[in-house]
């Protein structure tokens, strides 16, 4: 039997019952629902397109969105879909893993499973060293992989990072494959360029900087690093020597954290670090300033 008519196959009474009390493209007005007084018009779906929505909404996908988001999906063969889902099983990948992981990129549907996923996974075991009992650990960490093309983004992000100094390819498998799937020219660049010019730094010392927290390529230049660094010297007194010693302080959110505890510390006249100011509990802090102010 065909793996999504399987799919459906398989689903219980109730998941059905529970479909039938949701809305979807089959299903526009849920079993007791009270917002209209009269039944909306059901569009004539084709057969085929209706089995792919059913396909979808089992394995808990919004079929709206992901029909929306990857129109190719209403043309698409069922033995082509087919085809992916079961590659990916094969690969590790569990059915309970496939919400999240085509509801995140629903083009990995419509991909081509020689042209395109093959190189992925070849690319996680080959260029990255990731065995193949741990496929699963990484693609749920960042799905996005499954729908970059090896040739053009995630092989040249690989040696961007490598010419900088990430060495370590388990690191960046098992713990930042979010920067494999970042533009080297729209994001990586441009954000090592800002803590350069930006932050007036020297190259090294940003290059240092990103090496240490990586997670600085996955942040904002006008929501995250522009107003918390302007906030540090203008509101805090600080310097962009703090920054190099502590660079997670981008980690930390301005009007959560770093703002209400700045303000309680000039309230009492103590001045902290900043690893202690921002990585202490509310606790914790709240005793610092009470002892020290």
């Amino acid at each position: 039997m065909p793996l999504l008519h399987s799919l459906c196959a398989a689903s219980s009474s109730a998941t059905a019952a529970q479909l039938a009390t949701k809305p979807s493209l089959l299903n526009p007005t849920p079993i007791g629902s009270t917002k209209f007084d009269f039944p909306l018009p059901v569009p004539d779906i084709p057969a085929d397109v209706k089995q792919k929505i059913l396909s979808l909404e089992v394995m808990g996908i919004d079929s709206g969105r992901c029909l929306s988001l990857n129109p190719a999906l209403r043309s698409a063969p069922l033995d082509s879909v087919h085809a992916t889902i079961s590659f990916l099983l094969s690969k590790g990948i569990h059915h309970k893993d496939l919400a999240r992981i085509l509801g995140m990129c629903p083009g990995v549907l419509t991909a081509s499973v020689g042209m395109d996923l093959i190189p992925v996974f070849a690319f996680l075991a080959r260029d990255l060293g990731v065995p193949a009992a741990h496929f699963r650990r990484v693609v749920n960490k960042c799905p996005r992989l499954l729908a970059c093309s090896v040739r053009d983004q995630l092989r040249p992000a690989l040696l961007f990072l490598r010419r900088l100094g990430f060495t370590d390819a388990a690191a960046i498998a098992y713990h930042d494959p979010v920067l494999l799937v970042s533009s080297v020219e729209r994001t990586l660049m441009p954000k090592l360029e800002f803590l350069q010019v930006g932050l007036g730094m020297k190259r090294e010392e940003a290059v240092g900087m990103v090496l240490r927290c990586p997670g600085l390529f996955t942040f904002s230049i006008e929501k995250n690093f522009k107003p918390k660094f302007e906030y540090l010297v203008g509101e805090m007194g600080g310097s962009v020597e703090e920054i190099k010693e502590f660079p997670q302080f981008f980690a930390f959110s301005l009007e959560k954290r770093i703002k209400p505890r700045n303000e309680e510390m000039r309230r009492r006249g103590v001045r902290l670090p900043l690893p202690v100011m921002l990585k202490k509990t509310d606790e914790e802090f709240k005793k610092l300033t009470e002892k020290n102010g």
